[in-house]
């Protein structure tokens, strides 16, 4: 699949990198989930330049340093000396080295470094802040457990906090790039189909790039691909969360599940976890994590009750619903049921998934200074789909949103707008729309 989007962050790497050749030596640090291209990304920008590409297995650090030698040299058509069984030396080598020529290191998944030796962070921090000012390396760093690169890079009691000069934290594809990705593959492909992609990948270029291999762009081919024997989506989520969550992952599992399913109140999640207290689980999934965000009615004020959790990311939470609620059918192989259940269940889970499509649409065109939805703790017949602040002082633009046009009732909807004026929008001026699949 050709290279899609990422324009503004390979303008600003490939500057990065024109810095460290002509000035002195700069760190980068790349993040972003799994299957994001943080890889790609990183590769596409050191093109035709001299470069040393690392992976860090978890491995014992005296095999890596074993590995990592005959790259380098060949890499850098260097003489590296043998028997280096630490990287502090082999980090120092290459300091000394960029003395003498620029040249790019990317060091891939770093995090892991915590299961070989922690003490390499605090190695590299003296051998960079004696090293950096008289050296040319374009230093990039990049790993894919959000949890553990935030930790190293940004709490203040970790060596390396302040030492990167540039964080860029990879976000999935918009909403433009993946209709051009569906123009390019499948020319032909419906708004229905646009929304499925949407839906079961939410940008993620590995899972569009899947897909786009299968040459399975419509939804039932999507669905089809997905769930069947060794497909790689089946145990994707679980892999994807264990690396974070470690090994005490089963509370963040239940409630991820619980959240999936509609249960997004915090006293409803502790009452089907058996009134297990989730405060503290709730706080990291949300700070540390960034996998779940709190949803609150539009203008309501930081300590209001009227609090949900939703999962911001779509294919984490097609997983959930459908991988992991539905395990014992993958167990015993009965991939026809559970394509049945996913394509049965379809229009009612898309309906879901349209409004934060739209959502996400109003956001990317800029026009937007606030984005959510609205309603009454205790009168939730007046929810109102879409709120939209404009720029402009006072105006909104107010939308329900569902999959036909034929489904809206104009008249009902009416009178929950009549509602929210008087309630919250009472200075605004108001714009309504309706919005189907036929707007997407």
């Amino acid at each position: 699949m050709k290279f899609y989007n990422r324009e503004s962050e390979l303008d600003e790497l490939k500057r990065i990198q024109n810095l460290s050749f002509n000035d002195f030596s700069r760190m980068t640090v790349v993040t972003g989930r799994r299957r994001i291209g943080k890889t790609s990304l990183v590769m596409k920008s050191v093109e035709n330049t001299p470069t040393v590409y690392l992976f860090v297995g978890r491995k014992n650090e005296a095999t890596l340093c074993a590995e990592f030698v005959p790259v380098i040299a060949g890499s850098l058509d260097t003489y590296v000396p043998e028997g280096i069984q630490s990287f502090r030396s082999l980090f120092q080598f290459l300091m000394e080295l960029a003395a003498q020529r620029s040249f790019n290191l990317i060091i891939d998944e770093f995090q892991e470094f915590f299961n070989i030796n922690e003490a390499v962070f605090s190695d590299m921090q003296n051998i960079w802040d004696s090293y950096r000012k008289r050296t040319r390396m374009n230093l990039i760093i990049s790993g894919s457990v959000y949890s553990l690169m935030k930790k190293i890079f940004q709490n203040s009691k970790e060596p390396l906090f302040g030492r990167a000069d540039n964080i860029i934290k990879l976000s999935a594809f918009d909403i433009a790039t993946l209709k051009e990705i569906m123009h390019d593959f499948f020319p032909e492909y419906t708004n229905d189909d646009l929304l499925a992609l949407y839906t079961f990948t939410g940008g993620i270029p590995k899972y569009i790039e899947l897909f786009c291999d299968s040459g399975r762009l419509d939804v039932d081919g999507m669905i089809e691909f997905m769930v069947r024997e060794n497909s790689s989506f089946t145990e994707e989520g679980k892999n994807l969360l264990i690396e974070e969550f470690g090994k005490n992952y089963a509370t963040y599992f239940s409630i991820l599940s619980a959240i999936s399913g509609g249960t997004n109140t915090q006293p409803k999640i502790e009452s089907a976890l058996g009134n297990k207290s989730i405060g503290g689980q709730l706080k990291r999934l949300i700070e540390d994590y960034q996998i779940i965000v709190r949803q609150r009615p539009v203008f309501s004020k930081e300590g209001t009750q009227a609090v949900r959790y939703e999962i911001q990311d779509n294919f984490i939470r097609f997983w959930f619903n459908y991988f992991d609620r539905h395990r014992s059918l993958i167990e015993i192989k009965n991939f026809p049921g559970l394509r049945n259940i996913i394509k049965t269940d379809y229009p009612t889970y898309t309906g879901i998934m349209l409004e934060r499509y739209f959502k996400q649409k109003l956001a990317e065109s800029l026009q937007f200074r606030e984005i959510g939805s609205w309603w009454e703790p205790k009168n939730e017949q007046y929810e109102i789909d879409i709120i939209a602040l404009k720029l402009e002082k006072n105006q909104a633009f107010v939308a329900e949103v569902k999959r036909q046009k034929k489904n809206f009732k104009p008249d009902l909807f009416a009178a929950r707008v009549k509602r929210l004026k008087h309630r919250i929008l009472a200075k605004h001026n108001i714009e309504i729309g309706f919005l189907s699949l036929e707007d997407m």
